[in-house]
């Protein structure tokens, strides 16, 4: 059974950094593509970064204007989002993802079939 688990998520102060982390089961990092995704509430989920499976592949938004970062540990069959410089505006509930199949780029979020609980980020003083 795929699942997904995300942690890491707590309160922060504006500036500060949270390193997410997803661990999935039932299969490895490197069989699927994994997305990092957020949703604040009232607001429409988005997507933040991607890493493809097949070639270490990463992607990210425009606007994190790169304070986040996606990594994995293969060893520990680990994907991280480091996420630097945080801001109030990134509050929400924080999403990885998994896509099935062969990527060397980022597939587009209909592909991602298997998703986590989500962790949340608060970031306030």
């Amino acid at each position: 059974q795929v699942q997904l688990v995300e942690s890491g998520g707590g309160l922060v102060q504006p500036g500060g950094s949270l390193t997410l982390s997803c661990a999935p089961s039932g299969f490895t990092t490197d069989e699927y593509a994994i997305g990092w995704f957020r949703q604040a509430p009232g607001k429409e989920r988005e997507g933040l970064s991607c890493i493809a499976n097949s070639d270490g592949f990463t992607a990210y938004a425009d606007f994190l204007k790169g304070r986040f970062t996606i990594s994995r540990d293969a060893a520990k069959n680990t994907v991280y989002l480091l996420m630097n410089n945080l801001k109030p505006e990134d509050t929400a509930t924080y999403y990885c993802a998994a896509a099935s199949g062969d990527f060397d780029i980022c597939p587009p979020t209909y592909e991602y079939h298997f998703w986590g609980q989500g962790t949340q980020v608060t970031v306030s003083s």
